[in-house]
């Protein structure tokens, strides 16, 4: 009699993965003692809320949102295989990340190793909020297609949005689906949720989604991206990985990024971000923005890579962005 798979099992990492893990983004002892990383054990809901906003934070402070492979490598191939994904951001000697559907992905199985309930859904992300609003000339803010992920992770009976794969303007704890739900991110900057339907949408009563937005001072709010609760399979993430990383019409194709999320280690909150955008590199803190340096030669580039974030290109992967 033949075996009966089960399609819906997804990939989990080992308890000597995690510890790697763990060690890559510095997590204290006080929250790798806890029962939730020891175990698997969830004692109470504000217990293991309070493990997965520590995860979070030191995940964003470790691992950054870059794309470099699609610029620094001889192949410009994005993988989203959870093992390929922990060579690259725990084994290698740099310390790398990946854009959303990477760093989304390998979090997502770390969460689920530990015992977390996870569930990958689909995201459209809005031009208004993307690195090229400003080169657009003005045909935003609209949704694009499916071209983001994000995790949804179930305490007890509320379901939070767990995004570690957006950059400096992505949220930098859980976030309750709650509506109007409004929470601070870093300096200035603001969040909220909303729940309803997008501008697009043809049959707007029978297709509600939930909608990130970003609000900076007291300006007016930025619609960011919107996600469902329906859960996306594997399959459809490899789609929709093949097009964000081959596409022209996909800015990852066409310009560098790499962003870092700055953690004070006494308070233990985000205080802002290293943000390199093809030829300069910006720091903030707080609600202060500043230019850093900006690069005239691709070897300055690479010089602050490695640097300022630790990031190591090889010859060979240098000569492959010409």
């Amino acid at each position: 009699m033949a075996s009966t798979i089960d399609w819906s099992q997804r990939p989990t990492y080992s308890p000597e993965q995690l510890d790697k893990y763990f060690d890559r983004i510095k997590l204290p002892a006080k929250y790798r003692q806890s029962p939730v990383v020891q175990t698997g054990t969830i004692n109470s809901d504000d217990e293991t809320l309070c493990c997965l906003k520590a995860l979070e934070r030191y995940q964003l402070a470790a691992v950054p949102f870059e794309n470099l492979n699609l610029h620094y490598s001889v192949q410009r191939h994005i993988s989203i295989d959870a093992g390929k994904l922990f060579e690259k951001i725990v084994e290698t000697k740099s310390e790398r990340g990946g854009y959303c559907m990477e760093n989304n992905t390998f979090f997502g199985t770390v969460l689920r190793s530990l015992g977390y309930q996870v569930t990958s859904v689909g995201g459209r992300v809005n031009e208004a909020a993307q690195q090229t609003s400003a080169s657009r000339n003005g045909r935003g803010p609209k949704y694009g297609g499916w071209n983001h992920m994000v995790n949804l992770i179930t305490i007890g009976e509320q379901k939070y949005l767990v995004d570690v794969g957006f950059g400096s303007n992505g949220p930098h704890q859980p976030i309750p689906l709650i509506q109007d739900f409004k929470f601070h991110n870093v300096g200035e900057q603001s969040g909220r949720l909303r729940y309803g339907p997008i501008s697009q949408l043809t049959s707007k009563s029978q297709q509600p989604l939930w909608q990130y937005e970003i609000q900076n001072g007291g300006g007016y709010w930025i619609p960011s991206y919107c996600f469902t609760e329906t859960e996306f399979i594997p399959e459809d993430f490899t789609m929709m990985n093949y097009y964000m990383s081959t596409s022209r019409d996909s800015w990852f194709t066409f310009h560098v990024v790499c962003v870092r999320m700055l953690l004070d280690e006494g308070t233990e909150t985000i205080v802002g971000d290293l943000t390199l955008f093809d030829n300069s590199l910006k720091r903030r803190t707080g609600a202060t923005s500043e230019v850093v340096q900006t690069f005239s030669s691709d070897e300055e580039r690479v010089s602050a890579l490695e640097k300022i974030f630790n990031i190591h290109i090889s010859p060979a992967d240098r000569d492959s962005i010409r």
